[in-house]
């Protein structure tokens, strides 16, 4: 069974940094094509997609975070990261790993409907 368990959350004043961490071997060591994602869950808003790496290592960024936030995957693919510099108070949410098992069209890398599996979240408070 693939799971997703986020680590790294925490808080943080304006202008500091995190790096989030996913482990994602059970999902990047059987699957040779892949989408993964981060994203997140700000109050009162919609889950929005901030940053998406495929298989082939394309990466896709929200406007938001274009920047100031780094995906990545580890030299093993276990672990994927979002390295997150320069918060800000708007980036407080709850941050959440995304797998599909399919290269996701470019339109499609930040929308939720395509991931098939979802970690269960961590939480990040800028203040």
């Amino acid at each position: 069974d693939v799971q997703l368990v986020e680590s790294g959350g925490g808080s943080v004043e304006t202008g500091g940094s995190l790096r989030l961490s996913c482990t994602a071997s059970g999902y990047t060591h059987v699957y040779t094509r892949y989408t993964l994602a981060w994203f997140r869950q700000r109050p009162l808003h919609e889950r929005e997609g901030v940053a998406s790496i495929t298989s082939d290592g394309i990466i896709s960024y929200a406007d938001s975070v274009q920047g100031r936030f780094s995906i990545s995957l580890d030299n093993d693919k276990s672990t994927l990261f979002l390295q997150m510099n320069n918060l800000k108070p708007e980036d407080t949410a709850m941050y959440y790993c995304a797998a599909s098992i399919i290269v996701l069209q470019p339109a499609s890398r930040l929308r939720q409907r395509p991931y098939n599996h979802w970690g269960q979240g961590t939480q990040v408070t800028v203040s």
